[in-house]
C-alpha cells in the first residue's frame, strides 16, 4: 500500500512561529513573491519513498508522469494499492483512463474520502518536513530551500523517519 500526494515549497510560506536561543532575534525576509517547488510522492508506512519534484505547476500530465516512472520503479509481479485525495488532476478523464491501463501493470487506484487528509499517510510527511525538519537557513534563498528538500526527502527512512503507530 502507498500513499500519494503533491506538496509545495516556497519562501512565500508562512512560519507561524520560530523558536530562537534567548537574547538572539532572528530574521527572515518577507517575500511576497517566490518559486514554487511541487513535489508529488508516494509513500508506505514501510518507510519506503518514491518523489519528483518539478518547478513547474501541477497538472493532470505531470501527476501521470509521476506514476508512470513509480510503475516503470516496481516489481512486476507485485500488486500495488495507492491511496490519494480527490484532487481534480486525480479525477480528470486523462487521469481515469490511465487507471485502467495501470491495472494491468498490478496497480489499483483507491480513492480516499472527500475532505479527509488525516487518512492520507503522506500527508504527516508533508508536516514533518515543513514544520519540523526543514531548517531555518532553508527559508533564506530558493536554492537552500530545493538543497533542504531534497537533503531531507533522499534521507526519508534513515535520517528521517515517521513512526505510524
Amino acid at each position: 500500500m502507498y500513499f500519494f500526494d503533491e506538496s509545495g515549497f516556497s519562501q512565500k510560506s508562512a512560519l507561524p512561529y520560530v523558536w530562537s536561543p534567548s537574547g538572539q532575534s532572528v530574521e527572515i525576509p518577507a517575500r511576497s513573491h517566490s518559486q514554487r517547488l511541487n513535489v508529488l510522492g508516494f509513500l508506505n508506512k514501510g518507510g519506503s519513498l518514491f518523489y519528483q519534484a518539478t518547478t513547474d505547476s501541477v497538472t493532470t500530465d505531470v501527476v501521470i508522469e509521476a506514476f508512470e516512472q513509480f510503475i516503470a520503479r516496481k516489481d512486476p509481479e507485485t500488486f500495488i494499492i495507492i491511496f490519494l485525495d480527490n484532487a481534480s488532476m486525480h479525477r480528470s478523464l486523462a487521469f481515469k483512463q490511465r487507471c485502467y491501463e495501470w491495472m494491468n501493470h498490478r496497480v489499483h487506484i483507491v480513492y480516499l474520502s472527500s475532505y479527509s487528509p488525516e487518512l492520507n499517510v503522506i500527508e504527516q510527511l508533508w508536516r514533518k518536513v515543513k514544520y519540523e525538519w526543514l531548517p531555518l537557513s532553508a527559508w533564506l534563498s530558493f536554492s537552500n530551500l530545493c538543497e533542504s528538500v531534497y537533503e531531507i526527502l533522499d534521507g526519508y527512512g534513515e535520517k528521517y523517519r515517521i513512526n505510524f503507530v
